[in-house]
């Protein structure tokens, strides 16, 4: 994405940020993103906040990041919904098998999984990571299956040396990978 592109002014992006260890992935997409002059949205699980601090995805979006259904730092009246509503594409980076498996079944158990409920309507992408025994999981892949069906689009996961030290498929899409994704789902 060319910095500024006329194409990208106006796009808006929700980035979903669950807690895995590329993470650090999501901080690089965020910045990118935005110096592409797209509007990053920015909400984190608590396990997210674990791996990196809200602060770096503030630096880099010049946006508040939501952390919380219990905090509200824009002062929006129903955080989860005005998030969904406000966002032309949805990113999940990276998605775990738990928001995974909250998003297949419908389960809202935090800020998260309670905007990607009322995103079922909207263009999202989830970017899995995770260990390849957890993604090869037959619960995983039926929750994967689910998205799916549901209308929602899957990058990845690649194969390559994880978190663990093994080499397997588990690990997140590269960054420019994601972007050249978000760029035809604009398009759409």
């Amino acid at each position: 994405m060319a910095k500024k592109d006329s194409e990208n002014f106006g796009l808006h992006v929700l980035l979903g940020v669950s807690g895995g260890v590329a993470v650090f992935k999501a901080v690089d997409l965020a910045s990118k993103l935005t110096a592409a002059g797209i509007c990053v949205d920015t909400v984190m699980t608590e396990n997210a906040c674990k791996f990196v601090l809200p602060k770096s995805f503030e630096a880099v979006t010049g946006r508040p990041v939501y952390t919380s259904m219990w905090e509200n730092p824009a002062g929006v009246r129903i955080e989860h919904i005005c998030l969904a509503d406000s966002a032309d594409i949805v990113v999940v980076a990276p998605a775990t098998a738990n928001i995974i498996g909250k998003a297949a079944n419908g389960i809202c158990d935090d800020l998260l999984s309670t905007t990607l409920c009322a995103c079922w309507q909207k263009k999202v992408l989830f970017a899995p990571a995770m260990n390849e025994k957890m993604w090869q999981n037959p619960a995983v892949q039926w929750n994967v299956k689910t998205l799916i069906e549901m209308g929602f689009e899957i990058i990845g996961p690649e194969k390559g040396r994880l978190a663990c030290g093994t080499e397997g498929i588990g690990r997140m899409s590269e960054v420019s990978d994601i972007i050249g994704r978000i760029e035809k789902m604009a398009k759409k």
